[in-house]
């Protein structure tokens, strides 16, 4: 396996493994194991700000995940996979869990910083591309 194709693994379980983190804060509110297991119709008070920050960083990797994943594929479909998609790949990885990371903590400018250098690797394996 290419390490291209490596890291879009590895990203898919940092996917998944993410709300695994903030449903632990969603028990943590009062009636909040009720809730889950409910039609979750409303909103849970007294939801950990960080367990909210968690489910943000879940979705904003959701929604980068897609066209990580499409530019690695077609990269590797292609034959276009080289060094330089595996590096970008790397670094949209890494970068993407420091995110997560940093999301959580609440860091506000840092986690800017931090997407910014995910959306560089994925700029990388697209410059292969063409």
């Amino acid at each position: 396996m290419t390490t291209d194709l490596r890291m879009l693994v590895w990203t898919a379980l940092l996917a998944l493994a993410l709300p695994f983190i903030y449903l632990a804060g969603l028990t943590l509110a009062p009636g909040g194991a009720a809730w889950s297991l409910g039609n979750r119709a409303e909103a849970l008070p007294g939801v950990p700000e960080w367990a909210a920050r968690a489910q943000r960083a879940h979705l904003n990797l959701l929604q980068n995940l897609a066209p990580f994943a499409i530019l690695v594929l077609v990269a590797h479909v292609s034959g276009k996979a080289n060094a330089t998609t595996a590096i970008g790949a790397t670094i949209f990885f890494w970068a993407r869990v420091a995110h997560a990371a940093v999301y959580i903590a609440g860091i506000k400018y840092l986690r800017t910083l931090v997407f910014a250098i995910s959306t560089f690797g994925a700029v990388l394996i697209l410059t292969q591309l063409f």
